[in-house]
């Protein structure tokens, strides 16, 4: 059985924003980032690397298409971007088995859906075929569509001439490679998220040496969090060392 965390607070937090008249407190990291509530108890990282993607989001309902797609890496808040896109929409998401089904299937209408991870849908015939359809009937009913993927949809490997040609028309969102001050706000939230301790100092040894990815973030803090759990141990320097010699 897995034990039980005390309730604990993170040091290095996002400071608030400079312009504000604020002083960043000792002992904190310094991250001026803007942070944006996610209406789901989560917050939204906002970075020049996203955002175009959240001009996106704040435009609705004006929007002057019938889909969207945002495009990024792994682990970079495509997913939870949609998901504040649905908190302020009403749209939902939907699955890759309820399209094509003849019966039981996918419902449409005018309420706006979301298509997580879209780009999996490509070089299957019937998938592809489906999609089609969906962007077709969302088209007609004046429905709106989120799609999210690793890549823009004229990238895909899309085998339907027709479809290649809808997507490729799509607009795209895109989320950028994140910077360091991202990724130092990303690695004190994920750390936050695991109400684990962690001094400035450790935080800023971890991001010199870390990959600049979403993915590698994400890993590492898992890495980390589940080696102070099984040790026993607060996370500190020479603890991060350990796992990142791991090649985590």
């Amino acid at each position: 059985m897995a034990r039980a965390r005390k309730n604990r607070t993170v040091t290095a937090r996002r400071t608030t924003n400079p312009t504000d008249g604020h002083e960043v407190g000792e002992g904190q990291l310094p991250l001026p980032l803007p942070l944006r509530p996610s209406l789901g108890g989560d917050d939204f990282l906002v970075a020049p690397c996203n955002e175009a993607a959240v001009r996106w989001i704040d435009r609705w309902p004006e929007w002057d298409t019938p889909a969207l797609a945002v495009a990024g890496p792994a682990g970079s808040g495509k997913t939870h971007l949609a998901s504040v896109w649905a908190a302020v929409s009403g749209a939902r998401f939907i699955d890759a088995s309820e399209l094509g089904r003849p019966e039981g299937g996918l419902v449409l209408g005018t309420d706006p859906m979301i298509l997580d991870d879209a780009e999996r849908l490509a070089g299957t015939e019937g998938q592809e075929q489906a999609l089609f359809h969906l962007l077709n009937t969302l088209h007609g009913l004046k429905g709106r569509l989120l799609l999210t993927g690793a890549e823009p949809p004229a990238r895909w490997p899309v085998r339907l001439p027709d479809l290649r040609s809808r997507l490729g028309a799509i607009p795209v969102a895109e989320i950028g490679v994140p910077d360091d001050a991202l990724i130092a706000a990303l690695v004190v939230k994920l750390f936050a998220d695991r109400q684990l301790q962690v001094g400035v100092d450790a935080v800023r040894f971890l991001t010199r040496r870390m990959e600049r990815s979403f993915e590698a973030a994400s890993r590492l803090v898992e890495a980390i969090d589940r080696r102070a759990l099984a040790q026993g141990r607060a996370v500190t320097i020479p603890l991060i060392r350990e796992v990142l010699a791991e090649g985590h």
